[in-house]
């Protein structure tokens, strides 16, 4: 009884084929030419080095799921912040994955009116894109809509190996509203059909940029203001050894300079206290170095030129206490006062 049991176990795990078989017989290769294949081309890394068994596995479950094609770029590797690898679907992948869905039911897009010229973009976009997808179950469609000043990635600031910086432009700067289009598409499917676990190109390049960067924390505590953008002991955002940081954009310059005036505005509330404000930015933006280097210089330059007005500069107090609710009450989500 227990040796027909064990038989019979046996016979079933032999008659099913394994994930590399599955795949490799849709499109009539041998399983073990399969393999080598996709690790030589498909799925090679960018260092030319090819993925572990394990790491390959992890893409042709992905690829599997959806029927995706790796010889055609439908899906392909990316490297990930722990030396493994992220699935990364192409536009024609995505657009694949929809139209495959059982109850996807035709898609729309709507286009903002208001026209933006992005820093680097070489023509014009629409302010927003808003993306309408159609489901069979469903009675009404569902929509979002993505934002270009959210989205948009300014042109690569390389430094060549001789030190000389140049710019390299990206699809963004020569295919704003193509990409930004593409944008809500992916980001509308994900919610309409429950796609996870999956990446476009532009998601994939900037999960592997944050893991590069080295952020040196700064401390602002008791006076120790110095501006970090001209701290020359200070090493800003460093993506790889030859980038440099990127500028910040002019409608980044305009939302964290409503934030200055906004914190500005709430020191005035509680009797020109500027300590809570630079605690404030220190903990909303600690892990945007720039945008936090770029508003305690603000804060500081702001603080300077107030005590110039007063010509009474303010006396340091001794073992000065900051009551923790002031150092919060400046934001109650994402919200200011």
């Amino acid at each position: 009884m227990s040796e027909s049991s064990s038989s019979s176990s046996s016979s079933s795990k032999d008659e099913s084929p394994s994930l590399v078989n599955r795949v490799a017989s849709r499109y009539g290769i041998d399983p073990v030419k399969f393999f080598d294949s996709l690790k030589a081309t498909a799925f090679k890394q960018r260092d030319g080095s090819a993925p572990t068994n394990e790491q390959m596995m992890a893409l042709l479950i992905v690829a599997e799921q959806y029927r995706l094609n790796p010889f055609t770029k439908e899906i392909y590797a990316y490297p990930d912040r722990e030396n493994g690898i992220i699935p990364v679907i192409g536009v024609d992948g995505w657009s694949r994955i929809i139209n495959e869905h059982p109850q996807y039911d035709g898609v729309e897009f709507v286009y903002s009116n208001k026209l933006v010229q992005m820093r680097g973009a070489k023509v014009e976009s629409p302010d927003w894109i808003e993306c309408v997808m159609y489901r069979k179950d469903r009675t009404r469609p569902i929509r979002i809509k993505e934002f270009l000043d959210e989205v948009y990635r300014p042109p690569f600031q390389l430094k060549s190996k001789g030190g000389n910086q140049y710019t390299m432009d990206g699809p963004w700067q020569t295919h704003t509203k193509r990409q930004l289009r593409h944008k809500a598409l992916i980001q509308c499917a994900r919610i309409a059909f429950g796609f996870s676990g999956i990446y476009d190109i532009d998601e994939a390049e900037r999960i592997h940029e944050q893991s590069e960067k080295i952020i040196n924390p700064v401390n602002f505590e008791d006076g120790d203001r110095e501006g970090c953008l001209e701290d020359k002991t200070h090493t800003p955002l460093t993506i790889e050894q030859n980038e440099v940081q990127a500028p910040l954009t002019d409608i980044e310059h305009k939302q964290l300079d409503e934030v200055v005036r906004l914190l500005v505005k709430r020191v005035g509330d509680i009797n020109n206290s500027w300590k809570p404000a630079f605690q404030y930015a220190k903990r909303r933006y600690q892990n945007d170095q720039r945008s936090l280097c770029y508003i305690v210089d603000a804060l500081k330059a702001k603080e300077l030129k107030a005590k110039e007005q007063t010509q009474q500069p303010q006396q340091p107090q001794a073992n000065m206490a900051i009551d923790l609710h002031e150092a919060t009450k400046f934001c109650d989500g994402d919200h200011y006062y």
